[in-house]
């Protein structure tokens, strides 16, 4: 399964409104934490009622649960964008 896929299945489990999982890896080719594989670099858009009454911390926190290890093992960087 594309790392796209699995980022969007662990998202889910937010039940977001909106969810967008953007690959941004093309923009830091060449870069330090660029591990060649062209998925190293994700930027999330989501919106969530299951985060709206949280802090941003706790917003973050939340996100980063439901990826869980295994994902966020595989990222050098992520940009999380809550709406």
């Amino acid at each position: 399964m594309a790392l796209e896929s699995e980022i969007r299945a662990a998202l889910g489990s937010l039940s977001p409104e909106h969810l967008e999982v953007i690959n941004e890896s093309h923009k830091h080719a060449g870069h330090a934490g660029d591990d060649g594989s062209g998925e190293s670099h994700w930027r999330v858009v989501i919106s969530a009622p299951s985060l709206a009454d949280k802090s941003r911390i706790a917003r973050h926190r939340a996100i980063h649960e439901a990826l869980g290890k295994d994902i966020l093992g595989r990222l050098h960087a992520l940009a999380i964008e809550i709406r």
